[in-house]
């Protein structure tokens, strides 16, 4: 009699106890292409264990720094495909097959940094961020930050027709390729991974990122210039997988959009932080800081690369423009 009561009482204790061991076992990948210094990393870092304390422990997080489950374009794949279930990744990625979220690339779409946020919480956003969703199942929960876009180059110049015939590298996205070939440049697209060593042997004679990307990548070791262009201020998404977003609670995708938008947020105000002390920095380091017309990019891109020969739509862009 002892020894069935046992029994019975094991069997009720495992029946209790096992939802909570399936429940604190959901595993999920985020995945990104940054360095672990950068604030892209160490807030998803943060993010991820902020999840994982407000939902009780039910969602253990491991963030995947530095292109280690793939480089950009297969992470993004990896959301469809299953192989991961969390990304931070720039926009332009998405817009391979919903061309409408592609549009804040256009070069000088957005006057600041204020601009781009004042457009991630506005009304045309979250249209794009329906019908990506509508289209695909990926939901994008937060707008990061990532900076204006500069050109660095063994060849220094001033204004659009510098670049002529310059070799430059760029993400392989139409719209990143918009500024360089209006002005009479070769982009050539190379893997983020890859870009030091393309520059350092000379596969490639210039690239173009954000201050922090390439103080964190170390570019400025085989540049010798920095061209303030601005061209693009760009920005990241952190977007979740539909076979992780359509089984969640609407409480915990409440948690996952309010933790992900502090973490965008934390992360934007240090590379706003970090952009403005750079310029002296590189200074210092002996690279040469050159300060560009940017009005002449600007007019060769509305003449070479119209908003409709990249697929968009001139009331988005309105829209966006007028954005306070």
């Amino acid at each position: 009699m002892k020894f069935r009561t046992l029994v019975t009482s094991a069997l009720v204790t495992a029946t209790l106890i096992a939802p909570a061991l399936s429940f604190a076992q959901t595993k999920l990948k985020w995945a990104h292409v940054y360095e672990t210094s950068e604030p892209y990393h160490t807030e998803s870092v943060w993010a991820a264990a902020e999840i994982k304390k407000l939902t009780n422990g039910k969602f253990d997080i491991q963030v995947f720094p530095a292109s280690s489950l793939g480089k950009e374009t297969d992470i993004n794949q990896g959301l469809t495909l299953g192989t991961v279930d969390m990304i931070i990744s720039g926009p332009s990625f998405a817009a391979r097959t919903y061309p409408r979220v592609g549009i804040a690339y256009y070069p000088f779409i957005f006057r600041d940094a204020a601009h781009q946020e004042a457009y991630s919480k506005s009304d045309v956003f979250k249209e794009m961020v329906d019908g990506y969703r509508a289209k695909t199942g990926i939901q994008m929960t937060a707008y990061t930050y990532y900076g204006a876009r500069h050109a660095t180059s063994n060849k220094p110049f001033t204004d659009c027709a510098g670049m002529k015939g310059l070799k430059i590298r760029v993400p392989d996205v139409p719209v990143y390729m918009a500024m360089p070939k209006a002005c009479g440049a070769n982009p050539t697209p190379i893997a983020f991974a890859e870009v030091y060593l393309a520059l350092q042997n000379g596969t490639v004679d210039a690239q173009e990122n954000p201050l922090t990307t390439i103080e964190a990548k170390k570019f400025y070791e085989v540049q010798k210039n920095i061209m303030l262009t601005g061209h693009i201020l760009d920005g990241l998404v952190t977007q979740i997988a539909p076979h992780v977003w359509s089984k969640l609670t609407d409480a915990e995708k409440k948690i996952f959009t309010d933790v992900t938008r502090e973490a965008a947020s934390r992360a934007s105000a240090q590379i706003i932080k970090r952009e403005g002390e750079l310029v002296a920095e590189f200074k210092k380091k002996g690279i040469n800081i050159v300060s560009v017309d940017r009005s002449a990019f600007q007019a060769a891109v509305l003449k070479g690369a119209t908003l409709e020969s990249l697929g968009f739509d001139k009331k988005d862009f309105d829209r966006i423009v007028a954005l306070k």
